[in-house]
């Protein structure tokens, strides 16, 4: 038998986070099982794994092996629950270990023995069992904690870009931008001659950004944001924005910034704005907040969600394998990730850990171990 985490919201408006005995999964023809040796939690998890409910109401119980997190789901957001109630779901997007068993296919079998970055949900497991083409064999010497982190944001910072140049503009804005994914997508965009203006919210992650040979650096936090977020759209023309925030009024302030800066090399005056074409796509939700705008920028603009998936849909087969192997290539270099705390499945479900990683604060990224003892 191996562990696996699961997240239930139940019917009484409660959640419960607990570890499940599983059996150890035996491999289709063209399967491989994987023992996960590290697995992220990513902001991406979080979602399902407290779903609605209020993390401040957090109890803790259980012995040290076998941990219970329940907490209260507000009777107001149940409702956005309804899809999941009363069902025990298994968490974790994307992982990395050893193939351990492999079925028939000659495609399966070539993975015996590999370390291999593998999608597919369930991934807070000690064992799994995926499609051959749910893995990206690592190149020797690549280990899992390395590699771990193949798929979400690695494949984000290239769905970003790669929706740039698909839609005609030739530079980007990003916020959040000190987190993992910001300090990959800064890399690449150095790596790939693309300028990047980058949004944070303190001196400290400007600085680090800095560090790492970031070019065009925004500090919410100055007084001065507008105007420096201006000068850096003027210098880049950067006309595509990616927010990781969501709420409140930092979209329309992108927005606005991109306005003025059209403005500058406007020869003439219009009542409707720039003819400029000005985009902001939300992808994350760290302010769960309204959306807030003070429409200062004209009537050519979008505001749109932006998901990996649905690009890596639109973007198709040929694009999905250039930006895996990319990943591959790259994956201690370009797309390499850090990590603050490395946990065991039952050291995850603790008080201390779920205070920093619920936080979803830059700079305090976890990675599971699932074969870890607690």
């Amino acid at each position: 038998m191996a562990l696996e985490l699961r997240s239930t919201i139940k019917s009484d408006g409660t959640l419960e986070i607990m570890l499940a005995e599983v059996p150890i999964p035996e491999p289709k023809d063209n399967q491989v099982v994987v023992r996960i040796e590290a697995t992220p939690v990513n902001p991406s998890d979080l979602g399902l794994l407290f779903g609605a409910a209020d993390m401040t109401t957090a109890k803790f119980s259980g012995a040290a092996d076998s941990p219970v997190v329940t907490a209260d789901v507000p009777a107001g957001l149940m409702k956005s629950m309804a899809g999941r109630l009363d069902q025990s779901l298994p968490v974790g997007n994307e992982a990395a270990g050893v193939v351990v068993k492999a079925g028939n296919s000659d495609l399966a079998q070539a993975l015996m023995g590999k370390t291999v970055s593998i999608i597919g949900g369930a991934m807070y497991s000690q064992y799994r069992a995926v499609r051959v083409d749910q893995c990206l064999e690592m190149p020797e010497g690549v280990t899992p904690g390395e590699a771990a982190s193949w798929f979400v944001n690695p494949m984000t910072a290239q769905g970003m870009v790669e929706t740039m140049r698909m839609e005609d503009h030739t530079a980007l804005v990003h916020t959040a931008a000190a987190s993992n994914l910001g300090q990959m997508l800064n890399k690449l965009c150095i790596a790939d001659g693309v300028d990047l203006v980058n949004i944070v919210r303190k001196p400290a992650q400007a600085d680090l950004l800095k560090g790492m040979g970031a070019k065009y650096v925004c500090d919410t936090s100055s007084a001065d944001f507008m105007d420096e977020l201006t000068e850096a759209l003027v210098a880049t023309g950067a006309t595509i924005a990616f927010d990781a925030i969501g709420g409140g009024r930092l979209a329309g302030q992108i927005l606005t910034a991109m306005e003025a800066a059209a403005n500058r090399t406007a020869t003439e005056y219009s009542r409707y704005g720039s003819t400029t074409y000005k985009q902001v796509y939300i992808y994350g939700g760290l302010d769960r907040g309204p959306t807030e705008f003070n429409r200062a920028f004209g009537m050519i603009w979008g505001l749109g969600g932006w998901l990996l998936t649905p690009f890596l849909q639109k973007a198709g087969g040929e694009v999905i394998n250039r930006l895996r192997q990319r990943v591959a290539a790259e994956i201690k270099t370009t797309f390499a990730s850090s990590y603050t705390n490395e946990v065991s499945l039952a050291e995850m479900l603790t008080p201390e850990a779920i205070a920093v990683y619920g936080k979803q604060a830059t700079g305090e990224k976890f990675l599971i171990n699932p074969g870890k003892d607690s």
